[in-house]
């Protein structure tokens, strides 16, 4: 005789079995790739050649840009027409998750600012893959280029550790508690 965790009845089973739409799913997957490569091409350029080195942050930069555009996207759709799930927890497991998510993106919208301000107050520019450059806001500003930098690598380990926290969360959830909840978030 097997026991269900948590005495999990049908009804809660197929809540929270049941997907999330292929768009929230694609736009959650395409914001964890974007996320991943970005801190890694970060973390790795020092480790490279110069030349390397400067394709690396090109791409960094591109990444970023559209990153942006994934995470306005991504709030304009959960927002409007993103399909809504009955919260796999209550109490405050539920509260957990659902403040994650909203720091989480926080934390991204506040990445994305300071990589623009960052480059602005290098007065370097930069551009989407070479399609179109993003004309500067501001004079160059060496210290304020920084101070900015230094917060851009602060808000990316955050994110980072908050996101594992929250792939970890997601793994407890699918091997441990085996309740369907990961595979909400799966494609397929």
């Amino acid at each position: 005789m097997t026991i269900q965790p948590a005495a999990m009845t049908a009804a809660q089973t197929d809540q929270t079995t049941s997907r999330y739409d292929r768009t929230t799913i694609t736009l959650h997957w395409m914001t964890a790739g974007l996320v991943i490569m970005l801190f890694l091409l970060a973390e790795g350029w020092g480790f490279v050649p110069r030349e390397i080195r400067k394709a690396g942050q090109s791409l960094h930069i591109s990444l970023g840009i559209l990153l942006a555009v994934v995470l306005v996207a991504r709030l304009a759709w959960r927002g409007s027409a993103g399909r809504r799930l009955p919260p796999a927890n209550s109490g405050l497991l539920h509260l957990a998750a659902k403040a994650a998510h909203h720091v989480l993106y926080l934390l991204m919208a506040a990445q994305v600012t300071l990589g623009f301000l960052f480059r602005w107050a290098q007065g370097e520019p930069f551009a989407f893959f070479g399609l179109f450059d993003v004309p500067a806001a501001f004079a160059p500003d060496h210290d304020l280029a920084q101070t900015i930098g230094g917060l851009h690598d602060t808000v990316a380990w955050t994110i980072i550790i908050l996101a594992g926290l929250h792939a970890a969360a997601a793994l407890i959830h699918h091997y441990a508690l085996r309740d369907g909840v990961l595979r909400r978030m799966l494609p397929g």
